[in-house]
């Protein structure tokens, strides 16, 4: 008899793109308010994805169904 399969997390799957060499990209957190007091550079820097590290790439991945 077959298993279940597990269920992908919707909401990481949402939130995390995997690139064609495997690595995961994600979005930059504290850009969504009270931005008036950032500076313009550190705005800025927070527009650009960046990619995961490897510490969470194990569990990201595996919620994502990988």
């Amino acid at each position: 008899m077959a298993k279940n399969k597990m269920k992908s997390h919707r909401g990481a799957c949402k939130r995390f793109k995997v690139t064609g060499s495997g690595k995961v990209k994600r979005n930059k957190a504290y850009k969504s308010h009270i931005l008036t007091k950032k500076a313009q550079k550190r705005k800025r820097g927070l527009r650009k994805a960046t990619t995961l590290t490897s510490a969470d790439l194990k569990r990201i991945k595996s919620s994502m169904g990988m």
